[in-house]
This record gives structure tokens, sequence and C-alpha cells, in this order.
């Protein structure tokens, strides 16, 4: 019983250690962007302010919206810097648990899941949202003063970061599918002209309505299958499957 105490001790200790590390690595990070949360907030509006008309710009509705709209995007990009971070100790926190062919494959998920979802921000950010505010600013009827609120822009454009960011992850869950034995990789091969359809059913759905935009959409959507696949038979299963009988 003392033992069973002392190892749940042991355990309470090394987490609290863990999530002050976390929470002290996100704090330093917000202090020192907190100094240049106005300039974020006019780099993360650049690409719809730069597809307004002349004259045009976003407005604050709300009072108090000009300060706490860019604190609040300063303490998103905060968090999403220290995302490393976070990963590290979580890492440092189950490594010890893990088979040394577990810990390989999970360090390399950890890196290239955290790899992904920035790409995916970083896609819609340079491509996705200067496509899609150049065609909605275009269509703007005639008479009509196009302000958003700077609120509403930051929501809108968060949204779309999660959800490239999300979609970005497609490999890693693909890697993850075939490894856990859920599919096969040569089931998802034989599903590749649904993958297709599907890719451009989200081109659809997210892009403009042109053809290029939707195209530019699609494409990468399919290459994410693709590099899924090709990612998912580097590590063969039974090697996963070996690790179980191997020590760490």
């Amino acid at each position: 019983m003392n033992e069973q105490k002392t190892g749940v001790l042991r355990f309470l200790i090394e987490l609290r250690k863990r999530l002050i590390k976390c929470l002290s690595a996100f704090l330093l990070i917000f202090i020192c962007l907190f100094y240049f949360a106005n300039d974020l907030y006019t780099l993360l509006a650049l690409p719809l302010l730069k597809n307004l008309p002349a004259g045009h710009g976003l407005i604050a509705t709300n009072i108090i919206a000009p300060f706490f709209v860019p604190f609040e995007l300063t303490f998103i990009i905060a968090l999403f810097l220290a995302v490393p971070v976070f990963l590290h100790q979580l890492w440092a926190f189950v490594a010890p648990a893990l088979y040394q062919q577990e810990k390989r494959l999970m360090w390399s998920l950890l890196f290239i899941s955290t790899a992904l979802f920035y790409l995916g921000v970083a896609f819609a950010y340079f491509v996705i949202l200067p496509i899609l505010f150049h065609f909605l600013t275009q269509t703007v009827p005639h008479g009509v003063f196009v302000s958003p609120d700077i609120s509403q822009y930051l929501d809108f454009t968060l949204k779309f970061f999660y959800i490239f960011g999300a979609i970005f992850e497609v490999p890693v869950v693909i890697i993850l599918l075939i490894w856990t034995g859920v599919t096969t990789r040569t089931q998802l091969i034989k599903k590749r002209p649904y993958a297709i359809v599907g890719a451009f059913i989200m081109g659809m759905l997210l892009a403009p309505p042109d053809v290029l935009s939707q195209t530019l959409l699609a494409l990468p959507l399919w290459l994410l299958f693709e590099i899924g696949i090709f990612f998912s038979g580097i590590v063969p299963l039974k090697a996963l499957k070996q690790s179980e009988g191997t020590g760490s």
C-alpha cells in the first residue's frame, strides 16, 4: 500500500512539474508578444486589407474591442507557439512507459502532426484567405461599404486556421488507421478515386466558386491523402507489434 501511495505521489509530482514548465513557457511567449499585439492583428488582417478598396478598413463596434481583440489574438498565438513545448513535456512524461519502438513512432507522429498543423495554418493564411477575400470583395453589391468588424474577422480567420490545421492532419490519421489495423494500404489505394472526388467536393465547399480556387484547394487535399499512404508503408505494422516484446 505504501509503495502504491509513493508511486501515485511521484506521478503527481512529475505531472505538476511538467504542467508548470508548460505554463511558464506559455506566459513567457505571451509576455514577449503582448507589446506587439496591435502589429500582430494588422499582420493577421493583411489578406483582407490588401483586397479592400482604397479608404476601406476594419471597424470596432464594441468599445473594448480595440484592446481585447489584439489581446485575444496574442493569447492564441502564444498558445500556438508554445505547442512544441507542450508536446515535449508530454513526451517526457509518457516516454518512460513506452517501448523503444513505440518511442520512435510516437515521437515521429508528434513531430509530423505539429508540423502539418502549422503548415495547414500557413496554407490558409497565404493561399486560401487571399483568394477568398479577393473574390468576396469583388462581388460586393454597388453602394455597399465593406468594413468588417475586427472581432468577427478574428473569429472568421481562426475558424479557417483550425479547419485547415485539422485537414492537414490527414496523413497522420491515415498512418494511425493503417498501423492500428482499422484499414490497410491496399484498401485505401483502391479507394483513391473516392478520395479524389472528396477532395474536389471539399474544394467546392470551402473555396470561392471558380475552378482555379477550387483546384488550388483540392490538389493539396489529394496530395495529403497520398502522403499518408506513402509514409504508412515506411514502418511496417509488424514492427509496432514486435515492440511489445522488447524493453525500452
